[in-house]
């Protein structure tokens, strides 16, 4: 990887999008005005980690947030109910806004659909595929991570553009899957470490539960994102 050395350099106004800053250093800079959005972790300002500070705001400001970390059968459950109010209410705006602009990107960011169809992938990977070891865990309109090469083993369709209503049939069965999972699971089976599947290594080392709450996490910083969009999409 290439170091990159700034010095005396004027980066006001610049975007940066899906970028690695891991081990950046900063000094006497300034940040004023700025808006930082990302996976922070380890990060210290002015001597100051910051990112326990931001969680525990984040989760005094999104109560559910708590709800969506679950260890038991008991809050698994409670899980899925929150995850689905979470969730009705901002796909039914994104209905009521019509077709054409929940295919409408905002600020060159995903849109409704493409929004939907990453919580699809994010489903088949942390769940089909690493908790239940489906070997054909992908629907072929998921949508992975920009940072996520996608080599064939998904079994994606690069050419896809489904409709919202096409979206959300397939992210119906899936959150149903999960719901049957939920209705009978034990403690001792969330709490298995599930062998290594060979197309989602990613989850390796984890309890079938850390797997389930990468979703409910990822879903939680898409949805975020989805009622900003919404809104911007609202008021235009």
């Amino acid at each position: 990887m290439t170091s990159h050395e700034f010095v005396d350099a004027d980066l006001s106004g610049a975007l940066f999008r899906e970028v690695d800053l891991t081990g950046a250093r900063m000094y006497g800079v300034v940040l004023s005005n700025a808006d930082i959005d990302g996976a922070i972790d380890g990060l210290r300002v002015n001597g100051v980690e910051v990112a326990p500070l931001i969680e525990a705001e984040l989760d005094r400001l999104h109560p559910e947030r708590l709800a969506l970390r679950p260890t038991t059968p008991d809050e698994l459950r409670t899980a899925l109910d929150v995850w689905d109010e979470l969730w009705r209410p901002t796909v039914a705006r994104a209905v009521a806004l019509g077709e054409e602009a929940s295919h409408t990107r905002v600020n060159n960011e995903w849109s409704f659909v493409e929004t939907r169809r990453h919580i699809i992938f994010v489903v088949d990977g942390w769940f089909n595929a690493a908790v239940l070891g489906d070997p054909l865990a992908f629907h072929p309109i998921g949508l992975p991570a920009s940072f996520i090469p996608d080599d064939g083993s998904f079994g994606l369709d690069s050419t896809a553009q489904p409709s919202l209503a096409e979206v959300e049939e397939v992210l119906a069965v899936r959150t149903e899957r999960l719901r049957e999972y939920a209705a009978t699971v034990t403690q001792a089976e969330l709490d298995r470490v599930p062998p290594t599947n060979p197309i989602w290594s990613s989850a390796a080392g984890r309890t079938a539960i850390n797997c389930v709450r990468v979703v409910f996490g990822d879903g939680w910083e898409h949805h975020r994102f989805a009622v900003r969009d919404l809104s911007a999409l609202e008021a235009s």
